[in-house]
């Protein structure tokens, strides 16, 4: 099975699913493999046509399945040094090299290279397999997908999301808000400040408040809470704007994020930048300049998972990897929007996220292993439940 799934991983390394462009090759092969081990599909694309995500499933019809969740982009190679084509996998010291290979397509390999081992079982609940794009920029399509589910009435029971975690059973998360606020001035010589409106300086302003909101988040952070650190996180991730020396800069921008630990500790960001661009900024942005603007893009607004004590999927994925307890961790996935939607779910998949988004990634053979152990356990399992 390990050369099968490595065939798999080779082939998806193959597709270079960055963000930024079309999935739609990755998902026809996804599908072809899955439709000839028998398996329904539902391939359903975004507006642009141009990217798709993939739900397939085995066994029986109705509600009470489990979900295999992986997301099919990468993220960019631009700028990084690698020692071989991220695009070709390499198997150097019992590491596979490339791309994606643990966030997050070895899952997905191995979950494909099982599917005709489940096929084959008399299963008992359904298994869906569910491929998405645009988790890297926002989990735009799992949004989509969790939408499209809604919309058909389908609930399955639990889900399995397998990101990068050494096979360890991630119970819970953040949250992760990322949001571009845009900041329109006016033009000037720089010799004559107050004439002009200057876009970085308003946007240095708002940076500054967001940093005095971070230090407040820290006050905010729950008792005994379990996350590293405790409290909600604000980062600020670039502030873009102006050309040159001697010109006032018209436009600037800024892109910044928050991790929360409580939906509360958002409201309270949000609301807070909010009344400083409009009770403090804009007035002063104004007076010189009738047509200055602040505006919020919102990029993703993802649920954090929210550890539960009733949880089948910590359950089932505990009796198959004989793990004894579940973690948390500060990175976001996908899995919020599937416990929103009343599954039960856990993040377990091979590879360290260590690995992930740097030149070289890699996944070692023997997280790959345990990730197709415990799916050949799952086979048992599947024609167990319900029996």
């Amino acid at each position: 099975m390990i050369e099968a799934s490595k065939q798999v991983l080779a082939d998806l390394i193959g597709f270079p699913t960055v963000s930024a462009v079309s999935n739609l090759a990755m998902i026809d092969y996804l599908a072809d493999r899955l439709q000839s081990c028998g398996a329904r599909l539902d391939v359903m694309r975004d507006e642009s046509g141009q990217k798709a995500n993939l739900f397939a499933t085995l066994g029986p019809e109705g509600d009470g399945g489990i979900v295999l969740s992986g997301h099919s982009d990468v993220v960019p190679v631009t700028d990084q040094e690698w020692s071989s084509d991220p695009f070709v996998m390499a198997e150097r010291d019992g590491n596979l090299f490339g791309r994606g290979t643990c966030d997050m397509k070895g899952f997905i390999a191995a979950t494909i290279a099982m599917a005709p081992q489940f096929a084959a079982a008399k299963l008992t609940r359904p298994l869906h397999f569910a491929f998405t794009y645009d988790e890297e920029v926002g989990c735009l399509g799992a949004a989509q997908l969790a939408e499209d589910l809604e919309r058909r009435g389908l609930k399955p029971s639990l889900a399995i999301i397998g990101e990068p975690t050494s096979m360890r059973i991630i119970e819970g998360h953040k949250g992760c808000c990322e949001y571009t606020t845009r900041f329109q001035g006016l033009a000037g010589h720089g010799s004559s400040p107050d004439l002009g409106v200057n876009a970085v300086e308003y946007a240095v302003r708002f940076v500054a408040r967001l940093l005095e909101l971070r230090d407040q988040l820290k006050g905010r952070a729950p008792a005994n809470g379990r996350f590293d650190p405790p409290w909600t996180t604000l980062n600020v991730g670039a502030l873009h704007g102006g050309d040159v020396h001697n010109v006032i800069a018209p436009r600037a921008h800024v892109n910044w994020e928050m991790r929360p630990v409580q939906g509360a500790d958002a409201s309270f960001v949000k609301t807070a930048i909010r009344a400083y661009a409009d009770k403090v900024l804009l007035p002063a942005m104004r007076a010189v300049h009738p047509g200055a603007s602040i505006e919020t893009e919102v990029i993703g607004e993802v649920a954090g998972l929210i550890p539960t004590d009733d949880n089948e999927a910590r359950q089932i994925v505990s009796e198959l990897t004989g793990a004894n307890g579940a973690d948390l961790v500060p990175f976001g996935t996908e899995a919020g929007i599937f416990q929103a939607l009343g599954m039960d779910v856990v993040v377990c998949g091979p590879g360290s996220i260590e690995q992930a988004h740097k030149a070289d990634e890699y996944l070692s053979l023997d997280q790959l292993s345990q990730c197709l152990n415990m799916f050949q356990g799952m086979v048992g399992k599947l024609e167990e439940v319900q029996s």
